[in-house]
């Protein structure tokens, strides 16, 4: 089956077409990185209005570079939550309008089984049950992954996902937007172990994370440290308090600061992760979403792992971030065992 997979969860507007669920002909992504920049964040208003202008083009590039027709197409799936509404309408509609127009069935996919599903694209040889830990800007969630439609959510962020800690972080340090990227850069090399900042959760049963006490702990560490003060006049705690004019010795400190925190994250990742796995009876753990690109994660995810004798495996970096080939891969699933949704079905904020 010919699927054309359509992604407007946020803040990157994607489409792609997949042959039988795990051959890509095509994967277009359209980033709004530089939209959201000067404001260190996504802009869900503009993240929308984005979406609106460039969805028909990246659409038709899509098809394009499959060398199929619109007509070709055999069905359609397109990421109906969790998301920014806003953003995930606009994708709905141009796949409402296209089943409508070609007479091909659609369905709604759930963005976070997409991540889940995005390593079928790679590994033929992954197999049932597995864990799944989906780790993103908006998400950081375990998943027991019983079969295709048996997937379990077994623990999950009580406050901020890691990936939007991230970004939090990186804008307290004056380090810009998007954090994640920034972070690791700042943190290579660099050797924190003199800094040790809080990892929640850690002891007993609990699978779920929580990231929120981290990100006030660097808040301190950067007023201690850089001597610098949080200004009350200004709403939030996380506006810019370093300069991006920094002294050598304050962005020295920074770069500790943010290896520091990289590798508060990395550990509860990895210890949550791989706890699950062992508890579920799962001989695979699959690592997805965008903070999964992270270099730190994976070698130590890859290290601990094989210390307990389970395979860790992770997609891809074009296919960790936001993109509609997982989709589409999700979708042909779906399609497959006739589960289509009528054209009436409407964006989920949360699922």
């Amino acid at each position: 089956m010919l699927v054309l997979g359509i992604e407007s969860s946020c803040d990157e507007t994607a489409a792609a077409v997949v042959q039988d669920g795990s051959h890509i002909l095509s994967n277009v992504v359209f980033s709004q990185i530089d939209v959201h920049r000067e404001f260190g964040g996504v802009v869900p208003e503009l993240a929308s209005r984005k979406h609106i202008e460039v969805i028909a083009p990246v659409i038709t590039q899509a098809l394009k570079q499959a060398d199929i027709t619109p007509r070709q197409v055999e069905g359609i799936g397109v990421t109906r939550g969790p998301g920014l509404i806003g953003s995930l309408l606009v994708g709905i509609a141009a796949a409402k309008g296209m089943s409508l127009a070609l007479h091909r069935p659609l369905c709604g996919v759930n963005h976070l089984h997409g991540h889940l599903f995005a390593i079928f694209l790679e590994r033929r040889d992954i197999r049932f049950p597995f864990v799944g830990l989906v780790v993103s800007g908006g998400h950081t969630s375990l998943y027991h992954v019983k079969g295709p439609f048996e997937i379990s959510v077994i623990g999950r962020t009580r406050d901020d996902a890691a990936g939007e800690a991230f970004d939090k972080v990186a804008k307290l340090l004056g380090l810009g937007y998007p954090g994640g990227a920034i972070i690791e850069k700042h943190a290579h090399g660099v050797d924190a172990a003199g800094l040790q900042l809080p990892r929640a959760l850690m002891n007993g049963d609990s699978l779920d994370f929580s990231f929120s006490g981290l990100k006030t702990a660097v808040l301190r560490q950067v007023e201690e440290m850089c001597g610098v003060s949080r200004r009350t006049e200004r709403p939030g705690s996380f506006h810019p308090l370093v300069s991006a004019k920094m002294t050598t010795d304050v962005r020295n400190r920074v770069r500790t600061i943010a290896a520091a925190f990289q590798s508060a994250v990395v550990d509860v990742l990895v210890a949550k992760g791989l706890k699950a796995a062992e508890r579920y009876g799962c001989g695979q753990l699959v690592v997805c979403g965008g903070v999964a690109a992270n270099s730190a994660l994976r070698e130590k995810m890859f290290a601990e792992s094989g210390r307990r004798h389970i395979e860790t495996v992770f997609p891809s970096m074009p296919l960790c971030t936001d993109n509609a080939a997982m989709i589409a891969a999700r979708a042909d699933v779906l399609l497959e065992a006739g589960l289509m949704d009528a054209l009436d079905f409407d964006a989920k904020s949360r699922w």
